[in-house]
């Protein structure tokens, strides 16, 4: 088992002090959650939803890791603290002792005041250690039942190897257990484990003379952050976009995104929404083989236009065709258009010709106004299934059906994520 390296902790939290409260404030309206409370519901909060925060402390008898409620503002029957001197929901106690690294993330994270997810149902505060070694690396993989897991840490730099055993473990258990670990890529050089895991989503941080890695990985070269947010280092930018997460998994489960309830708030689907509904810096840029940019991932947290995005509800393609049978573009010439230029849809490829297939949206990009401008932003999100260890091979185009013209398309023959941005 290779360690979680404690310096890690250290070295991130050093990084805390570049997080004032006017920069904090000013995160809020640049994450969309201001205007998204003020403009659509103040009750899009993560209620219901169980999540996790793993904490690296060092190995030694009451290792400081855990959250004090108090120090965060909420109520401590929201905890369970476990480590590998045990497990208990009472606070101060005898497995731990407080951080002050975990206090700043489950500020970012859930918090009353700056947290995106501010009444989730609970929190397992795991020491990462026991975390990584009891759930992730056990050969029977356990059920924590958290939706959504932050991971404010990483491996640092590892083999390829070793970071593949790594990415293998977290796929398995998001695969198995359907749960989206948000993770850390690290503060300065190349992304690391665990948020290089295919399943998961790995986060950069988003802010002039912030602490954060740059993609590809070292393995493969796959795109490596998913998406960045708003703070000086990847532990406090990550628990935002968790936040997030639990958010719009609430949202949906609740039906805001339509009845299909399971549907929306699929990992997968959430995922999705976060790369999607992301704004773009103006140096953003990425390549039909490689979806995202190796800096800012899809671009910067926006939880309004992922929630505006979810509402839009769930949206079926108008038709499918055969990829080997057929010649499956340019678009075949099926009438119909998707109802709405907002929205989602969630599709499993089980058997059959489902394996060969192409499902194709048409799309009328038109309105009332004189030379209307359009942005498109399209997101394709699939997993990588349990103990395998390639991916399905699935691309994204864009055409103008108008005249067959190919626009843009994403082609990645490593990423579990495709991505299109036509401004």
């Amino acid at each position: 088992m290779k360690n979680l390296p404690h310096k890690k902790a250290a070295l991130l939290l050093a990084a805390a002090f570049l997080c004032g409260a006017t920069v904090r404030a000013q995160d809020l309206n640049m994450v969309g959650l201001n205007l998204l409370r003020a403009a659509v519901a103040t009750n899009v909060d993560g209620t219901g939803v169980r999540v996790a925060q793993p904490e690296v402390g060092d190995n030694g008898v009451f290792a400081e890791w855990e959250i004090n409620p108090n120090t965060v503002g909420v109520a401590t029957n929201l905890f369970t603290y476990t480590s590998s001197l045990g497990t208990t929901n009472s606070f101060p106690n005898a497995v731990g002792s407080e951080s002050t690294h975990a206090h700043d993330v489950a500020g970012n994270f859930y918090g009353p005041s700056i947290g995106l997810a501010t009444n989730v149902a609970h929190v397992d505060n795991y020491e990462a250690n026991y975390f990584y070694t009891n759930f992730i690396a056990a050969f029977s993989q356990a059920n924590i039942t958290d939706a959504v897991v932050n991971q404010s840490f990483t491996f640092g730099a590892l083999s390829s190897g070793d970071q593949q055993t790594v990415d293998s473990q977290y796929d398995n258990y998001a695969a198995k257990f359907k749960t989206l670990f948000v993770s850390a890529v690290d503060n300065g050089g190349n992304v690391h484990a665990p948020g290089t895991c295919y399943n998961g989503i790995g986060v950069a941080a988003y802010r002039p003379g912030a602490q954060s890695s740059i993609g590809p990985t070292i393995d493969n070269g796959r795109a490596k952050p998913d998406i960045t947010a708003p703070a000086g280092a990847t532990s406090y930018s990550t628990p935002q976009v968790a936040g997030a997460a639990a958010a719009l998994m609430q949202a949906a489960l609740r039906g805001d995104g339509g009845s299909d309830t399971n549907s929306a708030a699929d990992m997968r689907t959430v995922k999705a929404l976060l790369l999607n509904g992301a704004v773009k810096p103006a140096d953003w840029t990425n390549a039909t083989s490689s979806p995202l940019d190796a800096r800012y991932g899809a671009g910067v947290l926006n939880i309004f236009n992922s929630y505006e995005q979810l509402t839009g509800g769930k949206n079926n393609f108008i038709v499918a065709t055969s990829v080997s049978t057929n010649s499956p573009h340019p678009p075949t010439g099926d009438t119909g258009t998707v109802a709405v230029l907002s929205g989602w849809d969630f599709n499993t490829n089980s058997s059959g010709n489902s394996f060969d297939e192409a499902n194709h949206y048409y799309f009328n990009a038109t309105n009332s106004t004189g030379n209307a401008t359009f942005t498109a932003t399209a997101t394709l999100v699939w997993n990588r299934h349990q103990n395998k260890s390639g991916i399905n091979n699935l691309n994204l185009f864009l055409y103008n059906c108008a005249n067959s013209n190919l626009v843009a398309c994403s082609t990645s023959l490593v990423d579990n994520v495709e991505h299109i941005f036509v401004p």
